[in-house]
Order: structure tokens, then C-alpha cells, then sequence
């Protein structure tokens, strides 16, 4: 096969998430220095070549701290993928995690943004073999953490709000049964700082590690391009032997020849194997 891979970036060393119970509140607190997982999206855009405007930036980073702290409060063998699609700046932020790998993933779509009423918040998650679930929220404004806690709020079905520590550290704190309702209400900077430093009694949950990769190869691009190969190669290829194509999930751009892609086809029909894309990829109505 001719297929080539045209950047790579090295798997991150990763970052520490710890979930915790705050005794007496029945809330679970989950906290991160967030420094390390931004440092490689910075490496993983400098080796893609890409350039990202800086309020882009700001937004997507955002999103990537809330995500993170929402997947490690999520079950061990989850997969999750949320993308919030804004109108004003029209983008689309996309992050996607494996539990089970302790991975994460995302990047920042600026073309062929599907213009909509509202902003959108779309949540996709697969536990094991189970059918994908999909939750759907809008909302208003960019204040993405405001749009998180709308989302548990409604999907989620249980309060959640989200602090900057500031120098890159952020908590969660979600409610759980009969938690304390006032309290959790009036919770403020400085409440959330007092709780990490001693303040309340915290029972130690779980420590896991996220690292930024994204685990795509020539093969997974292949699942990506086999629906639009089936239905029309020549509108595909557009007359030519050699395609580059961007990772859905992450954006390393890959030369696909042609003849690399009939090659993969024809194995695959030879197997019998299936030929659907792979899950956790943005909304392919709007992006």
C-alpha cells in the first residue's frame, strides 16, 4: 500500500485525575493540573501544521479541562465524545476519550460549520458492546463551562459546576443523592480552594492518568472513506491517484492513493468483515 502518514506525534506522558467524595456533602469533586495535556495539543498542532486563532484556542482548551474531569467521573469503560457546536464564532469543538486507555482527543473544526437557531452540545457515549446513547442540549452564549453544567442539568439529570483554580488547575464538583443542596449552591472560588486544602473531609475514589493520543492509522481512514468509495471512487478522487485526507478526530493528514484504498476493499470483502467507520467522530451533519 502507498498510504503514508504525514505527521505523527509522540504519545503524551499524560496527566493525573483525581475523583474524590466529599463526606457529609454527597458531592463527588474531581481535580486536575491540566498543564501537561494542554502542553501536548500544543505539540500535536505544531506537528499538524496547523495555526488556531487565539479565541479558538481559548474556547477549545476550555472545553478539553471540563471534558477531562467529566470523563475521569465517568465509568472505567466508557468511551465518551462531546462536541459543542457554536454559532457566533461558528466552529465546532470536538474531544473524545477511552476510559479504558485513558486516552483523549480532540481538535477544533472552523470549515463547512453547519449554521443553526442555537448553539448545540452533543454527548456520545459506548460502555462495552452496548448501543451508542446520544444526549443533545442547547444553550446560549461561549461560556462553555456555563454550557457544561446546563448539560448535566438536563442530560445528566444531577447539578455539576466547574472552577478555575487558576495556573491551570480545575475541579468538578457534582451532586449525588441527597446531597447538600445549599452548600453546593453557594459554592465559590475560594469554598473550592478551602475543600482541596483540608477544609472537608475528602475520601479518595480513584487517580487516573490521560494522555493526548488519538490511536488513527491508515486503516481506520480507510473505514472513514469506505461509504464514499462505495457510492462514487471517481467523485472521490476527483481524477486523481493520491488523496490527502484529515483524521476526523484529530486532524494528521494522510496521503491515500487510490489504489491503497481498492487494495483495502477488496480484503475486506475477501474477509467478509465489516465496513463502518469507527464511533466517537463528530456529528456528520455538522462538520
Amino acid at each position: 500500500m502507498t498510504t503514508n502518514r504525514e505527521q505523527s506525534a509522540e504519545p503524551s506522558e499524560g496527566i493525573d485525575v483525581r475523583t474524590e467524595f466529599v463526606r457529609h456533602r454527597n458531592v463527588l469533586l474531581a481535580r486536575a493540573n491540566l498543564s501537561g495535556l494542554f502542553i501536548d495539543y500544543y505539540l500535536h498542532l505544531g506537528e499538524t501544521g496547523k495555526t488556531i486563532a487565539p479565541e479558538h484556542d481559548q474556547l477549545f482548551k476550555q472545553m478539553l479541562a471540563a471534558f477531562v474531569l467529566h470523563a475521569a467521573s465517568r465509568p472505567a469503560r466508557e468511551h465518551i465524545a462531546w462536541t459543542i457546536s457554536l454559532q457566533q464564532p461558528r466552529i465546532n469543538l470536538f474531544t473524545t476519550a477511552d476510559n479504558q486507555l485513558g486516552t483523549v482527543v480532540g481538535r477544533i473544526f472552523t470549515e463547512h460549520v453547519k449554521e443553526a437557531p442555537t448553539n448545540m452540545f452533543y454527548q456520545e457515549t459506548v460502555i462495552g458492546g452496548r448501543p451508542l446513547r446520544r444526549s443533545v442540549v442547547d444553550f446560549e452564549g461561549t461560556d462553555l463551562f456555563a454550557a457544561v453544567e446546563k448539560f448535566y442539568e438536563i442530560s445528566e439529570q444531577r447539578p455539576g459546576r466547574l472552577f478555575d483554580l487558576g495556573d491551570e488547575n480545575y475541579v468538578l464538583v457534582s451532586a449525588h443523592p441527597d446531597y447538600d443542596e445549599a452548600w453546593f449552591r453557594g459554592l465559590t472560588l475560594d469554598d473550592v480552594r478551602s475543600i482541596t486544602g483540608g477544609d472537608e473531609i475528602l475520601v479518595p475514589i480513584e487517580r487516573r492518568r490521560y494522555r493526548w493520543h488519538c490511536g488513527c492509522n491508515e486503516r481506520r481512514i480507510f473505514q472513514v472513506l469506505t461509504p464514499a468509495m462505495q457510492r462514487d471512487p471517481d467523485e472521490l478522487f476527483g481524477g486523481e491517484p493520491v488523496i490527502r485526507v484529515e483524521c476526523p478526530r484529530c486532524g494528521v493528514r494522510y496521503a491515500v492513493s487510490r489504489e491503497a484504498l481498492e487494495a483495502y476493499l477488496a480484503e475486506q470483502a475477501s474477509e467478509g468483515a465489516s465496513s463502518e467507520p469507527p464511533s466517537e467522530t463528530p456529528p456528520k451533519d455538522e462538520s
